[in-house]
């Protein structure tokens, strides 16, 4: 049934082996496993972990003997190797790979006037969606993220919606694929359209056979009238989604979707995880709805900090918090870079706290233990999903393998934890599984047509760069269409005199 409904001209497999049965014993390495009793991380040196179809079947202090093992085990040498959880990133935008490099000075008003979903509907074709979200999705699985809540704002039509969630699948990622309900100015594709397509793909069931679950974006709970939002969410609960989400950015930004008002339709205090990415501005009531009702905020970092729509709440709000990337085409698309950033600027933030008064810090604020724990376990219990972000007995077998034997920043390692979060880099994955399937092993994908799709990738991101770069900036003057002044910021330089150095963007 889905091949028929693949926009791109060639179909992308899924990655060798998904479909077989197998076990799996990776011996040798030390294992940053998990005890979800105490919650906390549990080391596991020179130990062995078992995997068996998708699932940890069992963590060893020591290799088992064979007689022990189910038939067939392929066993693994990971000696001097560290393993960890797969991460698991809260909030990202697969689709818009093909931007890559050409937004890097973005604010947050020229990238919603210029890359947004309104922006661009008009001009991706299905195959541009498929090609971009496809090679996406490799480059999250090669950074070690097998977990994604994409917030897929690429449903301008049946044919676009239906190839953002195929690369997904194809992809052999874990996707919660949430289909985005948007009033659309730029193509003619309405809220009526929209949510018959939404029904057609949850019948449909197409992801079953695959990491890919179907989950909801919607962004206007204060925008819409409450009849059509009802509606929404009646569609919403119908369908059984695994996840919904939506972007919070109060303040001058004016993105109201606050916890309260989403509360108000009766959507936080049921099954269902709802994730409210950024939290910008967020009024503590609404922080302390979310601990009330169990539910996450998704802290984007880089995002936040390059946008400059800030954080400045989540420092409190971490005991309900994971970590996201966001618009991985303007910087990291890794959740390790966002998790080292998020654990530097806590400490900044509260020893800048204590050295302003002439008083010198005499503990860290956060841990490189707290940091891991944000971009893995929290990661799976913002999604209700505890058997994700961990390595459990039961729990899902989305595994990293770190090359910490050979890679000279790993040298001399001891503490794994601080190992990871702080000398460790994307190049440093040696192994990457899926529900125990390698989607990366030796150093590289899996993926058996990944040349080919790097290929179909490149027409994309030429075809859609070159319509970018003739397109002017946004003006970014007067009221923003919440009401609010846009002003400009001092402009700082690296050379001497003014207005010399603050360069300009090579695109060819």
């Amino acid at each position: 049934m889905r091949s028929s409904l693949l926009p791109a001209a060639t179909a992308v497999g899924l990655c060798a082996g998904l479909a077989s049965a197998s076990s799996k014993l990776f011996h040798g390495g030390t294992i940053i496993a998990y005890d979800s009793g105490s919650e906390s991380i549990r080391v596991v040196r020179d130990g062995s972990l078992l995997v068996t179809d998708d699932r940890i079947a069992g963590i060893f202090d020591e290799s088992p003997a064979n007689g022990t093992l189910p038939s067939g085990t392929e066993r693994i040498d990971v000696s001097g190797q560290i393993i960890s959880p797969g991460f698991v990133d809260t909030h990202r935008h697969g689709w818009q790979t093909a931007y890559k490099t050409i937004g890097s000075n973005t604010t947050l008003g020229q990238y919603v006037g210029r890359y947004g979903e309104f922006a661009s509907a008009a001009y991706w074709t299905a195959e541009d969606v498929y090609n971009s979200q496809l090679a996406g999705l490799y480059e999250a699985l090669n950074a070690g993220v097998t977990t994604n809540l994409d917030h897929a704002h690429h449903t301008w039509s049946n044919a676009t919606a239906y190839a953002g969630l195929n690369a997904s699948i194809d992809s052999g990622a874990r996707v919660f694929w949430a289909y985005t309900i948007h009033p659309l100015q730029t193509v003619d594709f309405s809220l009526s359209e929209q949510l018959a397509n939404f029904r057609d793909i949850a019948e449909s069931r197409i992801w079953e056979d695959s990491p890919t679950e179907l989950a909801v974006a919607f962004d206007f709970w204060s925008q819409l009238d409450s009849e059509t939002i009802e509606e929404i969410v009646s569609t919403i609960k119908a369908a059984n989604v695994s996840a919904l989400t939506a972007h919070s950015v109060s303040g001058p930004f004016g993105f109201v979707n606050v916890p309260s008002t989403v509360h108000s339709y009766g959507i936080l205090n049921t099954s269902l995880p709802v994730v409210f990415s950024h939290g910008s501005f967020l009024p503590a009531v609404d922080a302390q709805l979310l601990r009330q009702t169990n539910q996450f905020i998704s802290i984007t970092p880089e995002s936040e900090m390059h946008y400059g729509h800030t954080h400045e709440e989540s420092f409190y709000l971490q005991d309900q918090a994971a970590i996201g990337v966001d618009t991985h085409f303007t910087f990291s698309t890794d959740i390790l870079t966002q998790a080292r950033f998020w654990l530097q600027h806590v400490r900044y933030r509260f020893f800048t706290e204590v050295a302003k008064r002439y008083e010198e810090p005499a503990t860290s604020p956060m841990s490189v233990s707290q940091a891991f724990k944000l971009a893995t376990r929290y990661g799976g219990l913002a999604l209700r999903r505890p058997d994700l972000g961990v390595i459990e007995e039961g729990a899902k077998a989305d595994l990293i393998v770190w090359n910490a034997r050979e890679s000279p920043a790993l040298l001399g390692w001891n503490d794994p934890v601080a190992a990871v979060m702080l000398h460790a880099s994307v190049g440093d994955i040696l192994h990457v599984t899926v529900d125990g399937e390698f989607v990366k092993r030796d150093g590289k994908l899996t993926a058996e047509n990944y040349q080919a799709v790097r290929q179909e990738f490149l027409k994309t991101a030429k075809r859609i760069q070159d319509i970018w770069r003739d397109t002017p900036y946004p003006v970014a003057e007067g009221p923003n269409f919440a009401g609010f002044e846009q002003v400009p910021t001092r402009q700082v330089d690296i050379q001497r005199g003014a207005g010399t150095g603050y360069g300009e963007l090579f695109i060819e």
